[in-house]
């Protein structure tokens, strides 16, 4: 195994302990989830492939992002692969070149590296929503950057 699979490896470790971990707390926060059987404990929330990547400067950054009701993101764009995991509410999504989307609690989402995403936003006017983005870059840039609504350039 190379030093860039193992980094890569690595990268999707630390990923699915994140996502184990809320779900852990998901359990442990709301009651109605305290009864569930053992084997319900672990599930594979999503998998993906993910792009090349250099695994020389591989980091994870788990970012909460929460919405208010009827609340939205300007559209914007994302330069390393993010993977999303809806905590409450509904989350209504769409990226350029790609149906419009509407994930709910226990659902996961992918979103592709350089993607304009025209739509991010709470799918209800009365109540909040909430996601993890997990951004999996390898390179130090911003996460994220807002585009002109009418951003004429097309991305995944």
């Amino acid at each position: 195994m190379t030093a860039t699979n193992k980094w890569i490896a690595l990268a999707a470790v630390l990923t699915c302990a994140a996502v184990a971990t809320i779900h852990a707390t998901s359990s442990r926060t709301f009651p109605e989830n305290a009864s569930r059987a053992k084997s319900e404990r672990a599930r594979i929330a999503f998998a993906h492939t993910l792009p090349a990547l250099d695994g020389q400067h591989l980091k994870v950054t788990v970012v909460e992002v929460n919405y208010g009701p009827g609340e939205s993101s300007p559209p914007h764009s994302h330069p390393c692969a993010v993977i999303g995991y809806v905590l409450k509410g509904a989350l209504r999504t769409q990226v350029k070149g790609e149906p419009e989307a509407i994930y709910k609690p226990g659902e996961s989402f992918y979103e592709a590296p350089n993607g304009v995403h025209q739509v991010s936003a709470n799918a209800s006017q009365t109540q909040p929503a909430r996601f993890i983005a997990y951004f999996v870059c390898d390179r130090d840039v911003p996460l994220s950057t807002d585009l002109p609504a009418s951003h004429p350039t097309g991305g995944n």
